[in-house]
């Protein structure tokens, strides 16, 4: 694998933490996707935002309460 970026790969290590059974490959894929439909929440809502990781961290709590 190529060297990442430090947040690239602290992403990467924290979804990989919750699916170690599923290929790398696969975890890379699925966190790109979720992070860029994050990207996109977060562009939508921009006008709304006190600050951007609201909406992540909005996102995030519902995630894990479902």
């Amino acid at each position: 694998m190529t060297d990442i970026s430090p947040a690239a790969q602290a992403v990467l290590d924290a979804a990989y933490r919750e699916m170690d059974y599923a290929p790398r490959r696969h975890v890379q894929w699925v966190t790109a996707a979720a992070l860029r439909a994050a990207a996109d929440e977060v562009c939508l809502r921009w006008a709304e935002l006190k600050h951007p990781a609201d909406v992540l961290n909005a996102i995030a709590d519902e995630l894990e309460t479902q």
